[in-house]
């Protein structure tokens, strides 16, 4: 953007961030308040960056379908996970978005000098944005998409994966997605990886943990899943694309202590929290926030604040079945076990799936799940439950969140 010292640039919306929440957010205003100047500020070179983010169909609400569609970079009409002893084929329709898709249909969206990348943001409030190379911009409202630094005064987990997109020598015949492998050895937590797809001879294939540490072994994760393609009878020809994530699995924490935490602006995706406590899935609330935030009759700064406290603190208060299961997780079930936890749950309806991961379980589908002996010893899943068990991670001490 050229824009001349002294000169002050005005957005109706001052978006930071140009990752899923921020882009979305975007899109959103673009397809539906056309007439409103909306800004996004990146800090990387393009939006999205490096990433894949995956969901299920019915996972998005009214309108959903339509606000994403630029994004998806690909589609199935269903998906398959393994467990040891155990294998199943879901028709749930799968969907993968990408950050360069992302990008796209931003830019394609806004106009060339709303758009603002390389963007280094030393200071911001309700109504301004300050860079680090001295621009400065005024905003109706500015809402902070950012991800976060760690989630403060959280306890849990973590889901951290390396994922590569392998270009192969011949078909890999896979016909949809293995969206949890479990078979691998289980190692540094349940342990299992994911392959997408994306064409006959291109596949992404992700060496996925929920782990007790964010730690990441690269050349480790690498090697495991050039294994994974050689036990396949897979051909590698080269390596298109990497990409590494941390993201949070919360069991536990002061959500009043956390939204004090940090400046006082409105915030989205999971700077909010806004995310599925045991899955880290952030596509359902981050499109839903989205769309709620383009039905607004005031778009001030203040009431945007308003609004994103208490569409997060309602969702934390929603998602406190997930927090306890995340707790059985990670606080009775030692690494090796885990498994068995999800292994019970995909014998389970699949209507009942697709409600618990777009965050929609119903009290019939909570005491479904919780039915029966649970897959880890009782001792320890009611000790778990009531604040022993074994002790879990500070999500305040990492950095680098995706999703």
């Amino acid at each position: 953007m050229d824009q001349k010292p002294g000169n002050t640039i005005h957005f109706d919306l001052a978006i930071l961030g140009g990752g899923l929440a921020g882009g979305l957010i975007a899109l959103a205003f673009a397809a539906r308040r056309p007439s409103l100047r909306i800004g996004v500020f990146e800090r990387g070179e393009r939006l999205g960056g490096h990433h894949v983010w995956s969901f299920f169909a019915s996972d998005l609400p009214v309108g959903g379908e339509e606000l994403v569609a630029p994004i998806v970079a690909a589609r199935w009409d269903g998906y398959e996970v393994r467990f040891p002893g155990m294998s199943r084929d879901l028709s749930t329709p799968y969907r993968s978005a990408t950050g360069e898709k992302l990008d796209a249909a931003v830019r394609a969206a806004l106009p060339p000098d709303c758009v603002i990348c390389g963007a280094d943001v030393v200071q911001a409030d309700l109504t301004c944005v300050t860079l680090a190379d001295g621009r400065r911009f005024t905003a109706g409202a500015v809402i902070d998409a950012r991800g976060n630094a760690g989630l403060p005064h959280m306890m849990g987990g973590w889901q951290k994966f390396v994922g590569r997109m392998l270009r192969l020598s011949a078909p890999h015949e896979l016909t949809r997605p293995v969206v949890m492998d479990a078979t691998v050895a289980q190692l540094d937590g349940y342990r299992f990886v994911y392959c997408l797809p994306f064409s006959d001879t291109e596949v992404f294939v992700e060496d996925t943990y929920y782990s007790d540490t964010p730690d990441i072994d690269l050349p480790l994760l690498r090697d495991r899943i050039a294994n994974y393609a050689a036990a396949a009878g897979w051909q590698v020809e080269s390596v298109l694309y990497e990409e590494t994530g941390v993201l949070p699995v919360i069991a536990a924490g002061d959500f009043a202590a956390f939204w004090r935490e940090g400046p006082a602006l409105p915030r989205a995706g999971t700077r909010a929290a806004l995310c599925h406590p045991l899955t880290s899935y952030s596509i359902p609330d981050a499109v839903r926030f989205a769309l709620d935030l383009t039905t607004l009759d005031n778009l001030s700064g203040d009431a945007l604040l308003r609004v994103s406290h208490d569409t997060a603190a309602h969702h934390w208060r929603h998602a406190r079945f997930y927090r306890m299961l995340s707790r059985m997780l990670f606080g009775a079930a030692d690494g090796p076990e885990r498994w068995r936890m999800l292994a019970r749950f995909y014998t389970l309806p699949e209507a009942l799936i697709e409600r618990f991961y777009a965050g929609r379980s119903t009290a019939l589908d909570m005491a479904r799940v919780l039915a029966g002996r649970p897959p880890v010893p009782v001792g320890a899943a009611l000790a778990s439950l009531t604040g022993g068990g074994r002790p879990l991670a500070d999500l305040g001490a990492i950095g680098g969140m995706k999703r």
